[in-house]
């Protein structure tokens, strides 16, 4: 069945739809709470909550066509709010931001450079790398003109490209 139909037919109280509709888009959603929270367990556990909250709200999805994006976006800010009380949260007066090391330095780069972009640059940059969405889809989903959506990609890239750099000791001007 496509994922349009079961979409339709969950928001429509179909609950086998609805689980199909979580099977299929279960790797997406597991793969996006992990490089948000850098956990195995915390992005299990985000999985189950994302799943328990859209249940509950997938009545409330208008367009059936972005069913994925819509079940992205519930894990984005999920994740979001997961940080923010982890923030919050210290340690002898010290924050403590990772839980896991990893020895490839590369990728702890751009983790780093990541963290230092804003909420909406990393969500857009999430979308568009991670997810492989199109910008007409982002555009779509966040009530953005979707030449709004490519300059601020332009921009954030641009900017994402400049934090590594510049952490990478290649900026010698």
């Amino acid at each position: 069945m496509e994922d349009y139909e079961l979409a339709k037919q969950a928001s429509q109280g179909n609950e086998d739809a609805f689980l199909t509709l979580m099977h299929l888009h279960k790797v997406a959603l597991y793969r996006t709470a992990l490089s948000y929270l850098k956990n195995d367990s915390d992005a299990i556990e985000a999985v189950q909550e994302v799943t328990v909250r859209a249940f509950q709200t997938i009545h409330t999805l208008r367009k059936p066509e972005y069913a994925k994006t819509w079940l992205i976006r519930i894990m984005m800010n999920y994740c979001n709010d997961v940080l923010k009380m982890s923030r919050r949260m210290t340690l002898d007066g010290e924050v403590s931001v990772r839980t896991a090391i990893n020895d490839d330095y590369t990728f702890l780069e751009v983790e780093e450079a990541l963290d230092r972009l804003s909420e909406e640059e990393r969500n857009l940059i999430h979308l568009k790398y991670l997810h492989d969405i199109k910008l007409k889809d982002i555009a779509a989903m966040t009530s953005t003109p979707e030449s709004t959506v490519k300059t601020r990609l332009y921009k954030t890239v641009k900017k994402l490209r400049k934090l590594i750099e510049v952490k990478g000791g290649r900026n010698n001007a």
